[in-house]
């Protein structure tokens, strides 16, 4: 079972009305409601891959009654760690007259210190019988910036390996607890992974290190590196790139299966390319004919 830990859950609900008039009553037309968060969308694709996984984290109120709901309907299995405010939304109001869209973001709950305590307990729990653990995404303001370090602390006590998709001083932290996996979010000037930075945190201990950019992702091990990406044609259209929460989620079967770095870099760029959207939709049949379009090579030192 692999495991996915979603801290900052939100509750999208999505606002479709045909002319929005601002300081004015508008009509919705219609009315969507979606689970989000990056733990969540991971927890979807590999769901939809056919593994065993199970999306955990923190929820609460009506909001978080509905995230559980929403990962049930689509087949996700979920053990939440229940809080006593109300989780976030996310409120998207969609103009269809100027093709626009204005989010409206609601901010994090307070985590109360017996609520992490809680996450602990329950987090133990699940790596028992788990084979990843895989931390995704922000962290409430009112959580340790080293919750992230204590949660793989504990999958490296049950020989579980951890793969990290965070940023600041939360993957600051997590590093130092030599996780499997991490993938930073970095500037876009960076994402080609600066062979210093990725030198430095393997040395430290780090199994590996992705750089995801909007068109190639970068792998550093002791080992080697390897660079990947689609072939040009399939970066031509408006919006090329592809979704990195479905990026993650290609990686992480490969950590637990042992696939070698190439084979595990083809079937994540592909799956990235062929996800549909934030629900965890995937195009198999696209996915399955970009995987001969992924080209793999060792980039320049």
């Amino acid at each position: 079972m692999i495991v996915t830990v979603t801290l900052n859950p939100a509750l999208h609900v999505a606002y479709e009305a045909q002319h929005v008039r601002l300081g004015r009553a508008n009509l919705v037309c219609r009315v969507r409601y979606r689970a989000g968060g990056r733990g969540l969308a991971v927890a979807r694709v590999l769901h939809t891959f056919g593994h065993d996984v199970t999306a955990a984290g923190l929820a609460g109120g009506a909001a978080g009654e509905m995230i559980r709901a929403d990962l049930a309907a689509a087949g996700v299995a979920t053990q939440f760690t229940k809080i006593g405010m109300e989780s976030r939304r996310v409120l998207e109001v969609a103009d269809a007259a100027s093709g626009q869209t204005t989010t409206f973001g609601e901010p994090a709950p307070y985590i109360t210190t017996e609520e992490l305590g809680r996450l602990a307990a329950d987090y133990r729990a699940l790596m028992d019988g788990a084979t990843a653990a895989v931390l995704c995404g922000s962290l409430p303001d009112s959580l340790p910036p080293e919750t992230y370090a204590t949660l793989a602390s504990y999958a490296a006590d049950a020989g579980i390996p951890a793969i990290v998709d965070a940023g600041g001083s939360a993957l600051l932290h997590a590093l130092t607890r030599r996780p499997a996996l991490a993938v930073p979010e970095l500037p876009a000037a960076h994402a080609g992974g600066p062979a210093a930075h990725a030198g430095a945190l393997i040395a430290g201990g780090v199994g590996a290190v992705a750089y995801v950019s909007s068109d190639a992702v970068r792998v550093v091990t002791a080992e080697g590196e390897w660079q990947a990406r689609l072939a040009a044609r399939e970066q031509s259209g408006p919006e090329p790139g592809w979704s990195r929460d479905a990026m993650v989620a290609g990686l992480v079967p490969g950590i637990v299966l042992g696939w070698s770095w190439p084979d595990m870099l083809r079937h994540a760029v592909a799956l990235a390319a062929a996800d549909g959207g934030p629900g965890g939709e995937v195009d198999l049949d696209r996915y399955e004919a970009l995987l001969s379009e992924v080209s793999i090579d060792s980039p320049p030192a």
